[in-house]
C-alpha cells in the first residue's frame, strides 16, 4: 500500500512538540501542535490547512506568531483547534499586535479558531485580517465522539486528556485506501488521467457498485469514452484496503482514565506519536509534572496494537541519554 499520509516530527525528540503530516498527491498538510516551526520551509508551511493544538503551554503554541506572519497578505483560511478556552487564547495572541494598516491588504487571510469541550461541543470564532483580526462570527456545533473533521477521504477526532489542564490527543484516519493497479490499467488500454482521481473519490465516498462511471480519453487525436459499472472497475484496476491511521498523544499524566483513553484512541494505528518525557526510574518526577514515562508510553503502544511507535518530547535533563528513553519505550512496546 502506497501511503497517502506522510507524518514526521518537526524537531528532534528534545525539541518543541510538532508533527507535520503531508498528504501525497495533494497540495495540503496538517500540523499537530505548534512548537518551534523553524525547521519547516515556507513552502511546506503554506500547504498547512488545519492545525490541532493539544494545549497552549508555550512549547506547544509558540509557532503561532511566525506562522501568522508568513500568511499575512495571502488569501488563505487557516483552521486551528484546541481545548476549552482556546478561542480566547487565539484572540489574545492576535490582539497583542497593532493592525491599523491591514484594511488596505488586497487579500483577507482568516484564522478560524475552534475549541472542543468535554460535552462534545465545538465552539468557534473567525478572525479576519482586513478587519484587524477582531473576533466575529461565533458559532457552536456538536462534535459527536470528538469528531473535528469529517471529509470525503478522512476523519479526525480528538479526546481530552488530563495534564493538570485539558490536553487534546488526536487520531487522523484515512477512510479507505484506494490504490490503482497500473499494470491492469495498461492491460485494459486505459490512460492515466484525472478520471482516476474521480474514480478513487467515488469509491471513498462509498458509491454503489452499480453506479455507471464514465471514462474519457484521447487516442490518436480522437476522443474515446466508455461507461462501466463502478464495481467492475473496482475489481479490474483497484485495490481497496483499510486506510492509514496516525495518532498524536502529547502531554498527559499517567493514570487509569488517561491510559484507557489513549489505548482506545490509538487502537491499530499505523503511527503513534507519543510523549515519553521521563524514564521509569524517575516516575515520581513524571507524576509530579503530569507527564508519561517511556515505559508507560511503550506499554500503551503495545496494548493498542500499533504498527510503529514514535516517542518524542524527551525532558532536556536527559540530553546525551536519548537511548535510555528510546530503549525503554521499545522494550515495553515489544514486550
Amino acid at each position: 500500500m502506497k501511503p497517502l499520509l506522510l507524518p514526521q516530527l518537526v524537531n528532534d525528540p528534545f525539541g518543541d512538540p510538532a508533527v507535520y503530516v503531508d498528504f501525497l498527491f495533494e497540495r495540503r498538510a496538517i500540523l499537530f501542535d505548534l512548537g518551534d516551526l523553524s525547521p519547516l520551509s515556507p513552502r511546506k508551511l503554506l500547504r498547512v490547512s488545519h492545525i490541532f493544538v493539544s494545549h497552549a503551554h508555550m512549547d506547544h503554541f509558540i509557532g503561532f506568531d511566525p506562522l501568522v506572519r508568513l500568511l499575512l497578505g495571502r488569501e488563505k483560511e487557516l483552521h486551528i483547534f484546541g481545548p476549552p478556552g482556546f478561542v480566547d487564547q487565539v484572540a489574545h495572541r492576535l490582539a497583542g499586535y497593532t493592525w491599523n494598516l491591514v484594511e488596505s491588504y488586497p487579500t483577507d487571510f482568516t484564522v478560524v479558531a475552534w475549541e472542543l469541550h468535554p460535552d462534545d461541543r465545538l465552539v468557534s470564532a473567525e478572525f479576519h485580517c482586513q478587519r484587524g483580526f477582531r473576533r466575529e462570527n461565533e458559532t457552536e456545533r456538536p462534535a459527536p465522539g470528538g469528531l473535528l473533521l469529517d471529509e470525503e477521504t478522512l476523519r479526525l477526532r480528538a479526546v481530552i486528556l488530563d495534564h493538570r489542564t485539558p490536553s487534546l490527543a488526536f487520531s487522523l484516519e484515512e477512510k479507505v485506501h484506494v490504490n490503482i493497479l497500473k499494470n491492469r490499467l495498461i492491460e485494459q488500454g486505459w490512460p492515466v488521467g484525472s478520471w482516476l482521481r474521480d474514480l478513487k473519490l467515488a469509491v471513498q465516498r462509498g458509491a454503489a457498485d452499480d453506479l455507471p462511471f464514465n471514462i474519457k480519453w484521447k487516442e490518436e487525436g480522437e476522443t474515446r469514452e466508455t461507461t462501466l459499472p463502478l464495481g467492475h472497475l473496482k475489481e479490474t484496476i483497484l485495490t481497496v484496503e483499510p486506510g492509514q491511521k496516525v495518532v498524536y498523544v502529547a502531554d498527559s499524566a499517567y493514570h487509569e482514565a488517561n491510559a484507557a483513553t489513549i489505548v482506545a484512541l490509538a487502537c491499530d494505528a499505523d503511527y503513534l506519536f507519543i510523549e515519553a518525557s521521563f524514564p521509569e526510574e524517575d516516575a515520581e518526577r513524571a507524576r509530579a509534572r503530569f507527564h508519561l514515562t517511556a515505559l508507560r508510553a511503550g506499554e500503551m503502544a503495545r496494548e493498542a496494537n500499533v504498527r510503529q511507535v514514535v516517542p518524542f518530547h524527551f525532558s532536556p535533563r536527559y540530553e546525551g541519554r536519548e537511548e535510555l528513553l528510546r530503549d525503554e519505550v521499545m522494550q515495553a512496546f515489544r514486550g
